[in-house]
């Protein structure tokens, strides 16, 4: 009788360490499958990464514009008339701010300014907003790709240094918010190249 207990204990444990080292693999299943995400401490909105491809005319000098020119880059994209009403204005300036406060950080950070309906931008704008890629994007295919709650205007999107459009932020953001998920993302990628540098090495 203890000799036809044994393989059914031996049976019972394996059985039990395979429950237990599959668990992390189910849980992770059910989370994904069923759309449940954990709460994270970023403020603005992670999107679905999708790599920005597509033209558009760089305003600046006239010459053809494409993200992977930024490449090695964050870059800050605001989408908006050449008009610029207030709300757009505060847009440039808060992304003009969010770079500075990375203070020598901030070269790691490229302002992008997509402007969808072809106006050319007042002079005094485009000094006060000097260092800002002014692109004439109207019928371009870098705008489709770029996904609004109500209208793209409302937004400042985040693309990553592969040229992958990875964050949006909410309408009247927070600058002090904003620029906390930016100096924690310039930290991640900073620490990710030092060990693939080391590793290279």
């Amino acid at each position: 009788m203890s000799n036809e207990s044994t393989p059914n204990k031996s049976r019972r444990t394996l059985v039990l360490l395979f429950v237990l080292l599959c668990a992390p693999i189910i849980v992770s299943y059910i989370l994904f499958f069923g759309n449940v995400r954990p709460d994270t401490d970023n403020y603005g909105d992670l999107l679905d990464v999708k790599t920005l491809t597509g033209s558009a005319l760089n305003q600046t000098d006239q010459t053809i514009f494409r993200i992977r020119q930024l490449r090695g880059k964050w870059a800050l994209i605001s989408v908006d008339s050449g008009k610029c009403d207030e709300q757009c204005r505060q847009k440039l300036y808060y992304m003009r701010q969010v770079r500075l406060i990375q203070n020598a950080e901030r070269e790691r950070i490229e302002r992008v300014w997509l402007i969808d309906d072809g106006e050319l931008p007042a002079p005094e704008i485009v000094k006060e907003f000097e260092g800002m890629w002014f692109i004439n994007a109207k019928d371009s295919d870098l705008l489709p790709a770029i996904p609004g709650k109500a209208s793209q205007r409302d937004h400042i999107y985040l693309v990553d240094p592969i040229g992958n459009l990875m964050m949006r932020f909410p309408k009247d953001p927070d600058p002090k918010k904003m620029s906390k998920d930016i100096k924690r993302l310039l930290k991640v990628s900073q620490l990710e190249h030092a060990m693939g540098t080391d590793q290279r090495h």
